[in-house]
């Protein structure tokens, strides 16, 4: 977990208390940031020019923006906030900040080494302790110079040579699918292809790849995916041109979490727009988990629509696959009248923070009852009160708080600006449903 800080008033937002207040609100969720960041990699790989309508306007978005134009991708934002997409070779030298978006520092490694020149990698401090490991033995089995001090980690400099030629990789991707999904994206853009075999121990956020590999299906590319004969996966990209595309990313069904959240807390109704009927994103397993909660969640049009009593039940639920929710479900779970078990969510402690002993730090600071394990938290019912709730710079930790904030008044979220990572203005869009009657 990354250190605490201390926080001054500056850097504290007083979470609005809502209690059983019920909400009736509708909400519009910004784009997706992994089909986002995906679809603007595919896009810079096209032989054609891309829109892409309705992206996401985040810190993480605005870092992958600049790193493909930083090699060589022309890419312009229209007045409605479109990004029109031109792509063109890749050149170095260059130098790309990474943030701390597992995404731009996963994604463009690869695309990099199909630059002419040298390509720098850096990023926030705790981008140094994220891992990257197996993307960058991946790239160097596939011959490409990678200059990291052998520490297989950030900073770090790709030396491209303008091709891959492809080949058969092995990935461990216990700590993160987005190791899988790198080499992916790349495949149709090698000489010969890619063929990756699972493994690890486990694969988490599987979601994730399958996001991966419709968005490549949608630019054209040719893949299969199956199980061995040993029970591992593995995944074959066929070599060949990527057409660019006019497409509408979905919203971000992991961000809609904290929003049906408050109609759970303080009853009421919260309809989130254009939630898709089909999807690969994780959020969308919200539906099942918030039913399970106590919710009633039905389709409405194009709407969601989730409504609550204020009564809260616990949960026992593998969490693997969907473990970027978790934050989220903790907060909700921290208010639910019986005991919950979050299970399969080791991986998170590599994420932005170590989220697993975070949660519970900031959740038992605040008079909960909390038991953390090295995969798994269990949460059991108690008496909350108010606090400081500290986001140790995670945008989902700071959602987390604010869902606390709407049963228990007195709550200061530190750097609540953090969620700009993946929400342009999280506070104004809670504010606006808090107040959308009165």
């Amino acid at each position: 977990m990354s250190k605490k800080i201390g926080s001054s008033a500056e850097d504290l937002w007083r979470a609005p208390f809502r209690g059983n207040n019920p909400i009736n609100a509708a909400i519009t969720i910004p784009g997706s940031k992994s089909a986002t960041n995906r679809a603007l990699i595919l896009a810079a790989l096209a032989k054609t020019p891309s829109t892409l309508r309705k992206p996401l306007h985040s810190r993480d978005s605005a870092l992958m923006i600049s790193g493909l134009r930083a090699i060589g991708c022309a890419i312009t934002q229209e007045p409605n906030g479109d990004l029109q997409i031109t792509p063109g070779k890749f050149f170095g030298p260059a130098s790309v900040d990474v943030g701390n978006a597992g995404t731009v520092m996963r994604f463009l490694p690869p695309v990099a080494a199909l630059a002419n020149g040298l390509i720098h990698f850096d990023g926030d401090a705790r981008s140094h302790e994220r891992p990257v490991g197996p993307v960058i033995r991946a790239l160097e089995e596939l011959g490409v110079t990678i200059e990291h001090g052998g520490k297989y980690s950030l900073p770090l400099t790709i030396n491209g040579s303008a091709a891959i030629k492809g080949g058969t990789l092995e990935i461990d991707a216990s700590a993160s699918s987005q190791f899988i999904s790198a080499l992916l994206l790349i495949g149709p853009v090698t000489q010969i292809g890619i063929t990756i075999k699972d493994i690890g121990k486990t694969l988490p956020s599987l979601p994730h790849i399958e996001m991966t590999i419709a968005m490549l299906k949608t630019f054209g590319a040719k893949l299969e995916s199956k199980v061995n004969e040993n029970g591992r996966r593995e995944w074959r990209v066929e070599p060949g041109e990527l057409a660019g595309q006019d497409l509408v990313i979905e919203p971000d069904l992991s961000n809609a979490a904290p929003f049906m959240a408050a109609a759970m807390i303080c009853g009421g109704e919260v309809a989130i727009s254009d939630w898709p009927k089909k999807t690969a994103q994780p959020g969308d397993q919200l539906r099942n988990i918030f039913t399970q909660m106590g919710a009633k969640i039905e389709f409405a049009g194009n709407d969601l629509k989730i409504s609550g009593t204020g009564k809260i039940q616990g949960i026992e639920i593998d969490l693997h696959d969907v473990g970027e929710l978790t934050p989220s479900i903790a907060a909700v779970a921290a208010l639910a009248d019986s005991p919950s078990s979050l299970r399969g969510i080791g991986h998170l402690r590599l994420h932005e923070t170590d989220r697993l002993a975070a949660l519970a730090a900031e959740l038992n600071a605040l008079g909960g009852d909390v038991d953390e394990e090295e995969s798994a938290l269990h949460i059991s019912p108690a008496p909350l009160h108010s606090g400081t709730f500290h986001t140790y710079d995670d945008h989902r930790l700071a959602t987390a708080g604010a869902i606390i904030g709407l049963a228990i008044d007195g709550i200061d979220v530190e750097n609540i600006a953090t969620t700009q990572k993946t929400l342009p203005d999280f506070p104004g869009a809670w504010q606006q449903m808090l107040g959308s009657n009165g």
